[in-house]
């Protein structure tokens, strides 16, 4: 049985990523509803593209995780032109389980905030199930 481990994978690996809404970015265009505002979709993916920076060169090679549960309350909108904040912080490390406290903010505070876990898989052996 192959294990998978994360070569230096620690609690405290964090990371930010930036985003300036556009239309493309918005509820209309992700199908997600029917206001002109960041879409709750656009900020989970940003949030989760911030749990995967977080993680950059900290696992084996041939290594990868992938997204298992997500806890994400929107809190607040926020219009196009308006720069979002995503931070992602690893707070529990669980065998091959990665628990991450998620945020997001702009200019005028909180937009969402939540958990974010990922599992630690072997890229090969992941993907033979998908065939």
């Amino acid at each position: 049985m192959l294990i998978v481990s994360a070569v230096s994978v620690r609690t405290g690996l964090s990371a930010i990523v930036d985003l300036e809404v556009t239309d493309a970015d918005t509820a209309i265009a992700l199908r997600s509803g029917e206001v002109p505002v960041l879409a709750t979709p656009r900020i989970l993916a940003l949030v989760e593209e911030a749990t995967v920076r977080a993680l950059d060169g900290h696992l084996d090679q041939g290594s990868s995780t992938v997204g298992m549960r997500v806890q994400l309350e929107h809190i607040s909108p926020t219009p196009i032109g308006a720069v979002v904040r995503a931070e992602a912080n690893l707070e529990k490390v669980e065998g091959r389980r990665l628990v991450f406290h998620v945020s997001a903010r702009d200019e005028r505070g909180l937009v969402a905030a939540g958990k974010v876990t990922r599992v630690v898989v072997d890229v090969d052996r992941f993907m033979e199930k998908a065939r």
